[in-house]
């Protein structure tokens, strides 16, 4: 018997003030919905979307601000919710910019509008939760941890606030996880910001990660593409990481820093029995698939996040020619990825 379940993933949602105040509506009040209307159908057509929330929704009551020390409104997780997003990361450099009310205020947002969110916890009893959803009779368990909070620590006691990399921590969690999941999916944010390639420390960490057994890694923190691998853990198990999934949404206008991409990738679960009647079931990730994406606006306005295949000349110079380089960068280790290229039914 087998059963088949879709997740995707996307990176960075950087809310710099250019973003936020293109979404005021007025009246302290922000509709981002618009800015995901093109990749909507793409969000939504896996059973499970992640995204990393990389600009704390601690709430305007706290004061919105931007760079270098950010705080987001509410209304960017209502988008994410409208767009079809299940679980975010908040383990990142920026979790800890607001301090320890900013995380309550956005872990109390995402419990109120039930999106998932990992690699913080408002409580030491919730930190030791595997969050976990099940779909197609597959469960999904998932984790996320952070190199740093640019030198800001916990309030003293409360070190469960947000998870940093820690080898012995990951693999007793990991370990917690396979124990009442199918597949563990691990969001980890290092690497250095703005360099196309990884470096020897992510490869590094993603090998102990696929020796501890994590399934799927979606990384982040480089603010731009890096490319997917296969690594094989010491029980001769596969693992798909992807390094760096760029920015989704943000401010940020170097070329490379406004492509994203949506990542998807499709599960199987095979489930057999033996002679005694013992159900045995094992997983393959499979069918990596790539929807490059780029954010298109003008004179810090007009936020707009666009599959990049259908970006023309007029949004960007030589925009063919850029997706071809895109693909052949995100294909180097891994030539199997194909291109997603549907276009969504109105």
């Amino acid at each position: 018997m087998t059963y088949t379940a879709t997740i995707s993933a996307v990176g960075d949602i950087l809310l710099h003030n250019s973003v936020y105040e293109d979404a005021s509506i007025g009246n302290q009040q922000y509709d981002f919905t618009k800015m995901f209307r093109e990749v909507k159908p793409y969000l939504e057509s896996a059973d499970i979307t992640v995204a990393n929330s990389e600009s704390i929704i601690g709430g305007k009551e706290l004061g919105l601000s931007s760079y270098p020390q950010f705080n987001s409104p509410f209304e960017i997780g209502d988008a994410l919710k409208d767009s079809g997003v299940d679980v975010v990361n908040m383990a990142n450099n920026h979790t800890l910019d607001r301090g320890e009310r900013a995380i309550l205020n956005a872990t109390n947002y995402w419990n109120q509008i039930g999106i998932i969110y990992v690699g913080c916890a408002a409580t030491e009893e919730e930190s030791k939760i595997i969050k976990t959803i099940t779909k197609n009779h597959i469960t999904f368990s998932f984790l996320g941890y952070t190199y740093g909070t640019n030198g800001i620590s916990a309030p003293p006691g409360k070190d469960y606030l947000v998870n940093y990399i820690n080898l012995e921590k990951m693999k007793e969690d990991i370990q917690r996880a396979k124990e009442i999941s199918d597949v563990v999916v691990v969001n980890v944010h290092m690497g250095n910001e703005y360099e196309r390639q990884f470096n020897d420390f992510q490869d590094e960490i993603a090998q102990h990660l696929a020796d501890y057994g994590a399934d799927i890694v979606f990384a982040h923190h480089p603010h731009v593409l890096q490319p997917a691998k296969w690594y094989t853990g010491e029980k001769g198990n596969q693992t798909f990481v992807i390094h760096s999934l760029g920015n989704f949404l943000s401010g940020q206008d170097r070329l490379y820093t406004r492509i994203g991409a949506i990542l998807q990738l499709d599960v199987k679960k095979t489930v057999t029995y033996d002679e005694f009647g013992k159900e045995h079931s094992t997983i393959e990730v499979m069918d990596p698939q790539l929807l490059p994406t780029y954010v298109k606006f003008q004179r810090w306005r007009n936020y707009e996040i666009l599959p990049l295949y259908s970006v023309t000349n007029d949004e960007l110079q030589n925009a063919q020619g850029i997706y071809e380089e895109i693909k052949s960068h995100m294909m180097q280790y891994m030539p199997e990825i194909t291109f997603i290229e549907w276009e969504p039914v109105q």
